[in-house]
Formats: structure tokens, C-alpha cells, sequence
């Protein structure tokens, strides 16, 4: 099983969010840093992995309201792709 940690507290900006997601996941260059972009490349990793989000917390006070939709798009797809989701504040 791969396991992936991203952490909030790296996540300063939406920018920022979307380039450690990129890079901790190894999405592929054409990764469009939109919700829509993360569904669908989320939804190509292998069943075999698991997502532990850490400092959530501090994500939603660097994002706002930003941070509900994002955290929303790892829950979903998680779920639609028997894909092991964490999430911790």
C-alpha cells in the first residue's frame, strides 16, 4: 500500500495547496490545479492507497471557505474509488 501524507500547514494559498497535492501525489504535468482536475486524477490512483491529510485546521485558516471544497473533493472521490481517506485537524 502507498501511503501519502499532505499537511496543511504547507498549504498557504490555493497556489501553494495545489502544488504540494501535485507533488506529494505525483499527478502528471497536465494536472490543472482546479477541483475538477484533482476528481479526476485522484480517481486514477490505485486502490492500494491511502490519503492521510494532517492539519486541516490550519488549512481552513489558510484557504477559507476554499479549504471545505477541497477537503470535500478527497472525501468524495475517496469514497467513489474505495480509496483510504484520513483526515486529522
Amino acid at each position: 500500500m502507498r501511503i501519502f501524507i499532505l499537511d496543511g500547514k504547507d498549504m498557504k494559498n490555493r497556489e501553494k495547496a495545489y502544488r504540494v497535492i501535485e507533488r506529494t501525489l505525483g499527478f502528471p504535468e497536465w494536472f490543472g490545479h482546479n477541483l475538477d482536475a484533482l476528481a479526476d486524477c485522484l480517481g486514477e490512483l490505485d486502490t492500494e492507497t491511502a490519503i492521510v491529510f494532517v492539519n486541516t485546521q490550519t488549512l481552513c485558516e489558510n484557504l477559507g471557505s476554499y479549504a471545505d471544497k477541497l477537503l470535500a473533493c478527497f472525501r468524495e472521490v475517496s469514497e467513489a474509488f474505495n480509496i483510504i481517506y484520513l483526515e486529522k485537524a
